[in-house]
């Protein structure tokens, strides 16, 4: 999934408008001698308009919130943060693409919001708030439970239920496969499924079991996180579009 980047300009835009600052006119007879400033849209305008960008933010500028400044005096400007990041990510949504290729760095880019929804949807809340370890073990059960899900089993779990989910042997009362592609008694289709066992082990007993029974580990470098995420977003996409075989 990419970001439409015409409407989430817009909705930018248009936040930004609601959001502007300005001093009214004195009522007729009055003359106001203070620096109030009032804010060009209605509140409930720019609440729901905030509800919007906060999205658009979160895929833009995923920690905009702990890396954008903000104002101690709220009544002064309860948007000033906003506006900011509304403003940044705009010059983002524009020119990122330009700059990397200025800049010698115009690889892929990955997003963990563009990974299989498993994955993102497990991951979501622990990443926007900065624990990336926890995200990456919360993405890994959710992985784990769809699997469950999806050949109907509760008495194995992660390595154990991947080893007997991908299994070369057929299919049996109470271990359904998966399959990732038809059996032709090729080397190929072998080569396939121990594969697909073997990876999942690996992103249980070598990225699960670490981030979640290790005490005092320190936190994952974002990029690192990503990388992590992105191994279960592999074993994700396998596990769902696999063809479940029973008897």
């Amino acid at each position: 999934m990419s970001i439409d980047t015409p409407w989430a300009r817009n909705e930018l835009a248009q936040f930004l408008k609601l959001t502007e600052l300005y001093r009214a006119q004195d009522p007729r007879g009055i003359v106001d001698y203070s620096s109030r400033l009032a804010n060009r849209g209605s509140q409930a305008d720019i609440v729901a308009s905030a509800h919007v960008v906060e999205q658009i933010l979160a895929c833009v500028l995923p920690r905009w919130r702990e890396e954008v400044p903000g104002t101690k005096n709220r009544t002064v400007n309860r948007w000033y943060q906003h506006r900011e990041a509304a403003q940044r990510a705009d010059a983002a949504l524009v020119r990122d693409e330009e700059v990397r290729a200025r800049l010698g760095d115009d690889a892929p880019q990955v997003s963990a919001a563009t990974m299989h929804s498993w994955v993102w949807e497990g991951a979501r809340a622990l990443w926007r708030s900065g624990h990336f370890r926890e995200a990456v073990t919360a993405a890994a059960k959710k992985v784990n439970a769809e699997a469950q899900d999806k050949i109907g089993r509760r008495d194995v779990s992660e390595t154990k239920l991947f080893q007997s989910a991908f299994s070369l042997n057929a299919p049996q009362a109470d271990e359904p496969r998966l399959r990732l592609m038809a059996d032709d008694g090729s080397d190929t289709f072998r080569s396939v499924h121990r594969g697909a066992m073997a990876f999942a082990e690996g992103c249980y007993a070598g990225i699960r079991n670490p981030n979640s029974h290790e005490d005092g580990l320190p936190e994952l470098p974002e990029h690192e996180a990503l990388e992590q995420l992105a191994a279960f977003s592999v074993l994700a996409r396998w596990v769902d579009t696999a063809t479940l075989l029973t008897i």
